[in-house]
């Protein structure tokens, strides 16, 4: 629908100028008597059509943005329509401004916001609209967003992090990965014929070496073919259900970065479903959530269950323990915090003691890893060098002799 510009006046006869979505000029018009607005002006809009897009993507970090300036506005006794219109105005994201616009007319229209941002889940996850619904049933929508906000951008930093620290390794091994293809297909045929040309015995390390440039020379395009076909169907088997369980097994029992996943997929939903308590989500509805926002389907798995098992009766402790997913020290102090009934701070607790493993953990693994990086390469280049110059050295001290 086309999106039009308006200025009008209030029942207090305060001055209203914002933009909205409408079939057509008489059904704005429409719109705007039924909300008691007189009109002043009214025109299509022309900043707005290049936002009418239906595809695009909203980054985390927008999304934080997003929520601190609306529990500013919210805070500062601006109604959330007019909230909405103002953030409208200043996103530079066209698809992001198309979504608020949208939820700004559901507003309009009398929907409530949770429902109104519920019909955006590229954009806003379960996560995200059960807190906004916990916070329009409480009166408290201000400090949830504000809390949102916070979760958002502890999530944000430690993916960050993460990328940050995995950026090195990937760099050099890719480097290392296409130094020696080309030494391989490349340089080392030239050395080849000037062996044939000298003629003689060669060591068996260059025999090695030249049998490897033969195979990887005959059989490049193939080679290219088939990692490339690997590549794409692992990446279509990894969306399917099973296909993702599947990795994501496989990445807990991984050695080395099997526990560091283990820890980031317990901080992550220890913070989740702390964020949710401390908010007033109801206990089910938060593990449905904390689930399918885990990033995890082991996780996932093991939460879904323990909800079951809740509403027959059970505490969240006992079947999260016979998951065998979680950590001993995280089951024992959910099961206090259901006892002492502090199970939010008990969640907030584990959430920063893993938070802050998984930060010592990222540390020490890249300086783990630079090293053994530099080392294999030194010995898969140095070793291609040394194959190469063997028979020159050979024939050399021969010449000397």
């Amino acid at each position: 629908m086309p999106f039009f510009d308006y200025s009008a006046k209030d029942k207090t006869g305060k001055l209203v100028q914002t933009t909205a979505e409408a079939a057509d000029l008489s059904a704005l018009r429409e719109q705007l008597h039924k909300q008691g607005l007189l009109i002043l002006t009214v025109k299509p809009s022309v900043k707005k059509k290049a936002s009418s897009s239906k595809h695009g993507s909203v980054t985390i970090d927008e999304v934080v943005v997003f929520s601190r300036q609306l529990t500013t506005l919210i805070q500062s006794g601006i109604p959330l329509v007019q909230s909405m219109d103002i953030l409208c105005d200043q996103t530079k994201n066209l698809y992001f401004r198309t979504v608020m616009m949208t939820i700004a007319h559901d507003l309009k229209e009398g929907n409530a916001f949770h429902a109104s941002i519920g019909k955006h889940r590229r954009v806003f996850n379960d996560f995200f609209v059960s807190m906004v619904k916990a916070g329009e049933a409480s009166g408290k929508l201000p400090d949830i967003i504000d809390r949102v906000s916070t979760y958002l951008e502890e999530t944000s930093e430690l993916q960050k992090k993460i990328g940050s620290a995995m950026m090195y390794p990937a760099c050099v091994i890719t480097m290392a990965f296409g130094i020696t293809l080309f030494l391989i297909v490349k340089v080392v045929p030239t050395f080849k014929g000037i062996f044939v040309q000298l003629g003689g015995a060669l060591p068996m390390p260059t025999q090695v070496l030249l049998a490897i440039s033969d195979f990887a020379r005959a059989n490049f395009l193939l080679g290219a073919v088939v990692i490339a076909a690997a590549v794409f169907g692992f990446s279509k088997l990894i969306k399917t259900e099973f296909g993702k369980r599947k990795a994501d097994q496989i990445s807990l029992k991984l050695p080395i970065f099997g526990e560091l996943i283990s820890k980031i997929a317990v901080a992550k939903f220890c913070r989740t479903f702390s964020t949710l308590v401390a908010s007033g989500v109801p206990i089910l509805q938060a593990l449905d959530i904390v689930g399918a926002t885990s990033g995890n389907k082991v996780i996932e798995d093991a939460v879904l269950s323990a909800k079951k098992q809740v509403q027959a009766g059970e505490t969240i402790a006992d079947p999260l323990a016979r998951s065998n997913v979680f950590p001993p020290m995280v089951i024992r102090m959910i099961a206090i915090g259901e006892k002492t009934g502090k199970l939010q701070e008990m969640l907030n607790k584990i959430a920063r003691f893993y938070e802050s493993e998984v930060n010592t953990a990222i540390d020490g693994l890249t300086s783990m890893i630079e090293p053994l990086i530099i080392g294999v390469l030194g010995l898969l280049i140095g070793g291609i060098v040394i194959a190469l110059f063997m028979p020159i050295m050979k024939i050399t001290q021969m010449v000397a002799g």
